[in-house]
């Protein structure tokens, strides 16, 4: 999807023009990915824009940073009053969020402290035409030949730039197969997530998700699935994921901020349960779509209004 310019980004403390948001080529992220980042969105509801696990996503961004050794020059309060500024600001009554804290123009060479640490926020529109389709028929997906990183590589568990390179290869790899998703394995061969989401599976009645330990990204959203899952009355469980259990799953979904609760109706090619949305999927869907509408009593908890 193409982006759609708002009027301002938040750059290094203060709002800017879109336009003006830009960095040096010989920025140190550019050429050894010394960034990290989070996506957030928000959402309209009857108290106007509320941004969808704002503490969350920002303390993840702050574990990030510390995993990567970025010391990001502003504290937690900072960023999160700048989130709620920049929409404001931009006029939002629903939009994607995207922090980006990343090393800037200093010096060049792998040694990153010579180079300042820079932070911008950007909140644009998120619109898909297809996303109702996408919510009920779902998406056909690829179990790619790319492995998740192993866990004394790269550190999966911050939000780092550096490891979407492996996800790009995962998607690009699965759209040259037919498919519109890939799932990746990790390297003991256990279900891991997708190229940028985590995945759910539902058999003989539980919610079934990989661990943190298999090179999984902690999603803010897989938190709030696991919470509704158990809310529902349904037996969850964060344990390793053979492959095998990807081809026996009742039904099966991704969850993330950008795929919020997106059906699985394939998997190499081969139908998940009846090759349509399941009942466990739509009640979650539903759950979760009432929450991030403001529309049940737990959305307190997940919803930080942008206008006080």
């Amino acid at each position: 999807m193409k982006l759609t310019p708002s009027r301002s980004i938040w750059f290094n403390g203060r709002l800017v023009p879109w336009d003006q948001a830009q960095v040096h080529v010989l920025s140190h992220a550019l050429h050894y990915a010394s960034s990290v980042f989070e996506g957030l969105r928000a959402y309209p509801t009857p108290r106007g824009p509320a941004v969808f696990g704002l503490d969350a996503h920002v303390d993840r961004l702050f574990t990030s940073c510390k995993i990567v050794r970025l010391p990001i020059p502003y504290d937690r309060s900072r960023i999160r009053s700048a989130i709620l500024e920049t929409v404001r600001e931009n006029g939002h009554e629903a939009c994607y969020i995207r922090p980006l804290v990343w090393r800037g123009y200093g010096a060049l060479g792998v040694w990153p402290d010579e180079n300042p640490v820079e932070v911008a926020i950007a909140t644009f529109p998120w619109n898909r035409s297809n996303e109702k389709d996408l919510r009920e028929k779902g998406v056909g997906v690829g179990v790619s030949s790319w492995r998740r990183m192993a866990p004394d590589t790269l550190p999966a568990m911050a939000k780092a730039s550096g490891n979407y390179l492996n996800s790009a290869l995962v998607v690009a790899e699965a759209k040259r197969h037919g498919y519109d998703e890939g799932l990746v394995l990790n390297v003991e061969g256990y279900v891991s997530e997708g190229s940028g989401q985590n995945i759910f599976l539902v058999q003989a009645g539980a919610l079934w998700t990989p661990p943190i330990a298999a090179s999984i990204l902690a999603g803010v959203t897989r938190a709030c699935v696991l919470q509704i899952g158990r809310e529902l009355g349904l037996s969850v469980r964060e344990e390793r994921l053979p492959r095998e259990m990807l081809y026996a799953a009742d039904e099966a979904f991704f969850s993330g901020t950008v795929a919020e609760i997106t059906p699985i109706h394939s998997i190499d090619g081969l139908p998940v349960g009846e090759g349509k949305r399941g009942p466990v999927t739509q009640r979650i869907q539903e759950r979760f779509f009432a929450l991030t509408r403001g529309e049940t009593a737990e959305a307190r908890a997940w919803l930080t209004p942008v206008r006080s």
